[in-house]
């Protein structure tokens, strides 16, 4: 399995004439690239901090203090702390795939990397949100929003993994920026509520079916911008230079 799999990632950065085309795998302008990763370290601790409440095994704190019934599930206990144990892992090996310096300088990082990223993201985490977007608070509106997050999810995942065995680079960063757009709504949605509750103070079970919606529907909105405008001038580009 480790053998085929190293095959595969030698692949990776042959498809294109022998090399692979670091310069455009990067989308974020320079002067945005540090703001992001900070921004991106500090949400991350957050989402750590958040975390570590429930290691190694607490039922009783922050979020789950709410959801004592399904606790009393076993197998909404189990992919609660599926979830919650994988997030960190999702969060770190996700940015991996999205740097070009670590893409030409550690290359190994960025395969491996992307493994655990996508593995975890189909086998563990994609399932276990399932789960609990089933028994979401908040009714069938949220019930309904992150059960179509997790299914999405896990899609686009599985569909860069394809993408990049069949050596289709493009559809693979298209199905990556995808699936990293709904990774980051661990975030957004903490940081949506936030606002909404800061700004408009709502009734706590409204603000959770909006935030349900708006945590990851504007991320993947932003995503398939990002693509249509990168994508769009690559392809003018390519036309181009083709006619020239």
């Amino acid at each position: 399995m480790i053998q085929s799999q190293d095959k595969y990632f030698d692949n990776f950065t042959t498809i294109t004439n022998g090399t692979y085309p670091y310069k455009d795998f990067n989308f974020m302008k320079p002067f945005l690239t540090i703001p992001l990763l900070l921004a991106y370290t500090f949400f991350s601790y957050l989402m750590l901090d958040i975390t570590l409440q429930y290691i190694p095994y607490h039922t009783d704190v922050a979020f789950l203090r709410i959801k004592q019934d399904e606790v009393a599930l076993g197998y909404y206990r189990l992919s609660f702390f599926v979830h919650v144990y994988t997030s960190m892992f999702v969060l770190v090996a996700g940015f991996t795939q999205f740097s070009s310096y670590i893409l030409r300088q550690y290359p190994k990082v960025h395969r491996y990397g992307g493994w655990v990223y996508a593995m975890t993201i189909i086998l563990f985490s994609g399932p276990s949100g399932l789960v609990m977007g089933y028994h979401a608070n908040g009714g069938l509106p949220s019930q309904l929003a992150f059960c179509i997050l997790a299914i999405l999810w896990i899609y686009f995942t599985i569909m860069a993994i394809r993408a990049i065995r069949k050596k289709d680079i493009q559809s693979h960063k298209r199905f990556m920026i995808r699936s990293f757009a709904l990774t980051l709504s661990a975030i957004t949605l903490r940081l949506w509520k936030f606002i909404l509750v800061y700004l408009f103070e709502p009734r706590p079970m409204d603000a959770y079916q909006i935030v349900a919606w708006l945590g990851w529907v504007l991320n993947l909105i932003i995503a398939e911008l990002i693509i249509f405008k990168y994508y769009s001038n690559q392809n003018s580009n390519q036309t181009k230079t083709e006619l020239i």
